[in-house]
């Protein structure tokens, strides 16, 4: 092996760390064990530090090794990023859209939006490929900051600073029970609270501040809006949800959230991306794809 460490040497440097073994590190990258072990002496030689000592246990990595492997990891991810931005480039010669796709996708989104969303996109561009994270909408709104993802999908008003945006619907945020309600007694009844989205929290406590005195009787927390919904469905309580979650529920009585001039209170969800990803096909075809779909109102 020449001089400089290459792509390779970082590859095995990873799995050796990760296998702790030469004979399974060699099998994994197709290598024989001596080529193994000839290119780790050379590692060696070449930056004047042991990288690895061998005992009976296996290979036991050094400081210096730990760092290296530390080193290798990041410039395989590296590596991965430019690959997948090449290949995701605008083409002169070909304006197919191929490419994988990385989302960062409000858990809500993800759940109820975003699997038709991409059955659609696929039908179109079958060539593309997904990658999908999902979180809170503040969590996602920091994986498209970072650039972590090529587009996010985000509910409510975050800080979208230095980002393209595009409204994709807007959702009323209502009162929902199955018994009938009278809102002027709804610091008496039980209410099924769930941990959302801080935003939407603040946004409610907000409107609960305004128009009661006295706290809400919180009858049942879960964690997620899903059970919070089951929960109303069966009558514990009443909850203050989304308009999308309460769709196609039958004989549930709602009531949307007015601000103190007599307007709806809203919910907005977004998509976030960086104008300048557009130059890539992939990225371009997903946002106007986006752009153009028809959000069905709920």
């Amino acid at each position: 092996m020449g001089g400089k460490m290459d792509y390779r040497d970082w590859e095995i440097l990873k799995v050796l760390y990760h296998q702790k073994n030469l004979t399974k590190t060699a099998r994994l990258l197709f290598l024989t064990q001596p080529a193994l072990t000839t290119r780790l002496k050379h590692m060696q030689e070449e930056l004047g530090v042991k990288i690895v000592t061998r005992e009976s246990r296996g290979v036991h990595f050094t400081p210096q090794g730990e760092y290296l492997v530390h080193c290798a990891e990041e410039a395989l991810a590296h590596y991965e990023k430019i690959k997948e931005n090449v290949q995701n480039m605008s083409n002169n010669e070909s304006d197919e859209v191929v490419g994988t796709l990385k989302l960062g996708v409000s858990n809500f989104f993800a759940n109820y939006e975003l699997p038709y969303v991409l059955k659609l996109f696929k039908m179109q561009y079958p060539h593309v490929e997904f990658k999908v994270v999902t979180g809170w909408s503040r969590d996602v709104t920091q994986l498209i900051h970072n650039k972590d993802v090529h587009i996010s999908f985000v509910r409510g008003d975050y800080g979208w600073r230095g980002l393209s945006k595009h409204q994709l619907f807007e959702e009323n945020i209502c009162i929902a029970s199955m018994n009938g309600i009278d809102i002027m007694d709804l610091p008496r009844l039980p209410r099924i609270e769930y941990r959302g989205d801080y935003l939407l929290k603040s946004v409610i406590d907000h409107w609960w501040a305004e128009n009661y005195a006295q706290a809400p009787f919180i009858s049942i927390e879960v964690d997620q809006v899903d059970t919070c919904k089951e929960m109303v469905i069966n009558g514990l309580g009443y909850g203050i949800l989304s308009s999308r979650v309460l769709t196609g529920i039958e004989d549930l009585q709602k009531i949307h959230l007015l601000d103190q001039e007599g307007n709806p209170i809203l919910r907005r969800t977004w998509m976030y991306y960086h104008t300048e990803s557009l130059e890539w096909n992939v990225v371009k075809a997903f946002v106007h794809f986006i752009e153009n779909f028809d959000w069905k109102d709920n």
